[in-house]
């Protein structure tokens, strides 16, 4: 449904993304993630044809959005960091012009608008002007115009931005209800709006793809090390775990009478049957064994701070 080929766009001398790739499928809610200034916005725009790429492809719906813009642009929906809504018009006449604008015909812009307010819930507020809303609900006018014509996809940039948590929850939620139905590439430097709402990650760093993965896979991609977690009720002091192949370092600490270990191994070694075997040989009593991932946070982290020659 959207094929980023070897997308550029230089400002004067200064190169904002450098020759990015990525797709995304039909029906799929793709997260691209990155910290501020590492490109997002430049690529959102090139790809809802507001602003034009220095070199490359970016292909909509079958359609390139340089060479072919009007068919591109009737493809998508396109809601920016800041709503393109008018103050002083009330609701439902905002969005039965945008779907006016949008192409959607006269006889079917009513049903259009009434579907679009229903799925982003704004009927209740359809006559009051925009300008005395919430900005939780601006937001929301903003969404339901990016759907009003029903685009097979549609780019969300930044969308909850500047929301109280509640806010949050329920654009989120409601970005979660469009896939399947649409196609969403949601742009954010928020981590929980990615795991909220996104199968897949395109994270994008000083103007280049540094990983395209599902979020487990990130999270996999930049763990060092896995690490166990291991409650046994016996004081473990007397047995020598680090001894055991793949353990790297043991450290014990005691807790309400148990006893945890946090047990470093070598990345791609699974040993707890191994740790599981040693505990009850040695009469530990073993009570749990947890594997710890690494979080999504901490995996972010990771990649955005590796030199650029390690994230190829």
């Amino acid at each position: 449904m959207i094929e980023v080929k070897e997308l550029s766009k230089t400002y004067n001398d200064r190169l904002a993304i450098d020759k990015i790739s990525f797709s995304v499928g039909k029906g799929e809610i793709l997260g691209f993630l990155g910290p501020n200034g590492a490109g997002k916005s430049t690529t959102m725009k090139i790809l809802s044809g507001f602003m034009a790429a220095s070199s490359g492809a970016a292909i909509v719906n079958g359609h390139d959005v340089g060479k072919s813009p009007i068919p591109a642009k009737a493809s998508i929906g396109y809601l920016p960091e800041n709503p393109p809504v008018y103050m002083n018009m009330d609701v439902e006449s905002y969005l039965t012009f945008a779907a006016r604008l949008h192409g959607v015909e006269k006889a079917q812009a009513k049903m259009a608008v009434q579907n679009a307010m229903e799925k982003c819930g704004i009927a209740d507020v359809r006559r009051r002007l925009i300008g005395n809303l919430s900005k939780g609900y601006r937001q929301r006018v903003g969404l339901a115009q990016a759907i009003a014509h029903n685009p097979p996809v549609l780019i969300l940039d930044e969308p909850t931005v500047g929301l109280d948590p509640r806010q949050i929850i329920e654009i989120r939620n409601l970005i979660q209800s469009l896939g399947g139905n649409h196609t969403v590439i949601l742009s954010t430097h928020i981590l929980p709006e990615v795991q909220a709402t996104c199968s897949r990650v395109v994270v994008i760093d000083r103007g280049r793809v540094i990983a395209q993965d599902t979020l487990s896979g990130i999270a996999s991609r930049m763990q060092a090390n896995v690490r166990l977690t291991v409650t046994v009720r016996e004081d473990p002091s007397r047995a020598q775990i680090e001894s055991l192949p793949g353990v790297l370092s043991v450290t014990r600490t005691e807790k309400e009478g148990e006893h945890l270990l946090l047990i470093e191994t070598s990345k791609g070694r699974d040993i707890r049957s191994d740790v599981a075997e040693y505990c009850v040989q040695n009469k530990l009593g073993l009570l749990s064994i947890t594997r710890e991932s690494l979080s999504l946070e901490d995996a972010f982290v990771r990649l955005i701070n590796q030199e650029p020659e390690e994230q190829k």
